[in-house]
């Protein structure tokens, strides 16, 4: 690709589009939240589902965490090349020739993108668990959350791509 003749997102153009992501992350946060109030209502029956960590984090996942990298990997290895976000952004996820990125390539970088998240969302479920929980191992975790962030962020604003470390792996590019 011809970096000369492309337009790469940069971090605030990326923050915003993800702003927007999260609208749609919300709204099904929320419908998920009123499904299982609606249900626990009626049968008194969704706390097994949450009865220990591991369980507790297997039925997130499922319920939230494959949902959204779903919503992320289907839209941005589709025609639109793009979430709903990056839509309203005019923005588009591309390979290195500036093509559409097929499934898998999606899913990579998705999954690569999500690590922190998932990271915390691990680290969580352990304090809410673990009465003997060792905090410098909490403390370490976190610190990789947010390191993994902190490069993420560090390559988007050095980048002359402006890409996130996850798409220097995954070999993609967002452009305007």
């Amino acid at each position: 690709m011809d970096n000369r003749s492309k337009t790469f997102a940069g971090f605030w153009l990326r923050t915003k589009a993800f702003a927007l992501d999260y609208i749609v992350i919300l709204g099904y946060l929320i419908a998920l939240t009123l499904l299982f109030l609606m249900i626990n209502g009626l049968f008194s029956g969704v706390q097994w589902l949450f009865a220990d960590r591991i369980q507790a984090q297997f039925v997130a996942f499922l319920l939230v965490t494959f949902p959204v990298t779903l919503y992320f990997v289907i839209s941005e290895s589709s025609a639109r090349q793009a979430t709903w976000g990056k839509q309203r952004l005019g923005l588009r996820v591309t390979d290195h020739n500036g093509n559409r990125i097929h499934f898998w390539r999606a899913f990579a970088r998705t999954l690569l993108k999500f690590i922190p998240w998932e990271l915390s969302h691990t680290l969580i479920w352990e304090i809410y668990f673990s009465t003997d929980i060792n905090p410098s191992l909490i403390n370490l975790g976190f610190a990789m959350v947010y390191i993994l962030i902190g490069l993420n962020i560090a390559s988007v604003v050095v980048s002359n791509t402006k890409q996130t470390l996850y798409d220097l792996l995954a070999g993609t590019y967002v452009v305007k």
